[in-house]
């Protein structure tokens, strides 16, 4: 099929190359349109396009017989094997008008006064546009065999390629291997350094990508913390947090006392320290010197708060209770609605503060002896003994 294709591709072009000689024979004489140079050349560009067809034509044949389908086949057939046919009768048909046209212009340049020249270039409109034509036309067809042989041709690759991936699949890179990109085993012998300890090799692996984006993570933050810890000063120093953690202890403290001094009574109280003392010492001043004297020392209605006799107890609990409820059948007033419990554990605790100050005009003794160390002994003994009990 291929070989009938072919000669009668090449007997067309061989009438078309006669048909030009006859007419060429029929006016010898007289001046032809192939005589212009343009002419020339376009129909040599004819000729040689309609030379490139019919070879396209025959590999887009040939690449379509590979691919066994009817379709394709048939297409390429049909366009490979009448497309140099219609070419060269198209330049056949075209020339035989040139020569046809130059005869009757000359019988009418004889003839006819001088008219207007229309021509391009010595070549009428009608076979200047009619040449331009025929060169597009051929164009246009190997445009089309191009592509069909590149489409023919791709398809082809794909199933080569196609074909190579399944014959050899790409090795599966675990997740491992992805964040660390060391050697493989088959590949270590590529990075040796050929440094030998007692049988370890020394291989000059990459550093990780992770090492290296967490490395790159440090530098960013240390010149973040440079900048806003010692340069704007936005974020405080360790010292200086410090320094506001100790004071936010201190205010949460005095809350929390400012909060709780109100459950303070004869049972809880204790000794309290040398500021609230002073807080004690200016409300005695104010309201207790009256009957205790200035310093403590006595006077005609109460007794001596410096010695160490007392008539209702010398605890700190028996003070405050004695300050708290008061003896009325002895004098010694309630100051309950008049004083918080925590300015009654003050003045307490200043009270307790004057044994053994001896102020002068100290009024006698009154009440019993009350002895610290023996108080604190016997709550002592008392203790142990009530932690000793449940083990007997």
């Amino acid at each position: 099929m291929r070989l009938k294709t072919f000669n009668y591709k090449w007997l067309a072009m061989f009438g078309g190359m006669l048909l030009l000689a006859q007419v060429a024979e029929a006016q010898p004489k007289e001046p032809s349109t192939l005589s212009n140079p343009l002419a020339q050349v376009m129909v040599l560009i004819m000729v040689m396009l309609a030379l490139a067809i019919a070879l396209l034509g025959n590999v887009v044949n040939n690449a379509a017989d590979l691919f066994r389908t009817k379709l394709r086949k048939a297409r390429a057939e049909k366009n490979s094997g009448n497309a140099a046919t219609v070419i060269l009768l198209l330049g056949a048909g075209l020339l035989a008008s040139i020569t046809g046209n130059a005869q009757a212009a000359a019988d009418a340049a004889a003839t006819a006064a001088p008219a207007v020249d229309n021509s391009i270039n010595g070549l009428s409109p009608f076979t200047f546009y009619m040449m331009v034509s025929v060169i597009a036309v051929e164009i246009i067809i190997l445009v089309v065999l191009v592509y069909q042989l590149k489409f023919l041709v791709g398809i082809e690759s794909k199933k080569v390629t196609a074909a190579t991936v399944d014959a050899v699949a790409a090795p599966k890179v675990s997740w491992w291997d992805k964040i660390n990109k060391s050697a493989k085993i088959e590949e270590e012998a590529a990075i040796d350094l050929s440094h030998d300890y007692d049988g370890i090799s020394e291989l000059d692996n990459k550093l990780p990508p992770w090492w290296i984006a967490a490395f790159a993570l440090t530098i960013l933050f240390s010149v973040v913390y440079l900048y806003r810890y010692h340069v704007s000063h936005t974020a405080p120093l360790q010292i200086e947090e410090l320094q506001i953690a100790m004071k936010q202890a201190e205010e949460e403290k005095a809350a929390y006392l400012a909060k709780t001094s109100s459950n303070v009574d004869e049972n809880s109280v204790v000794m309290l320290d040398a500021g609230a003392i002073a807080s004690g010492k200016s409300l005695f001043a104010a309201n207790c010197i009256a009957c205790h004297g200035t310093a403590g020392e006595g006077n005609a209605v109460g007794p001596n708060l410096t010695d160490n006799y007392w008539i209702h107890g010398g605890d700190i609990k028996d003070v405050f209770k004695s300050i708290k409820y008061g003896w009325v059948e002895k004098g010694m007033r309630s100051w309950k609605e008049d004083f918080s419990p925590m300015q009654m554990a003050q003045l307490a605790s200043y009270v307790k503060s004057l044994k053994g100050t001896n102020p002068p005009n100290a009024k006698e003794p009154q009440g019993e002896l009350y002895d610290e160390n023996q108080a604190a002994g016997a709550t002592s003994v008392t203790d142990s003994t009530a932690a000793a009990a449940p083990a007997k």
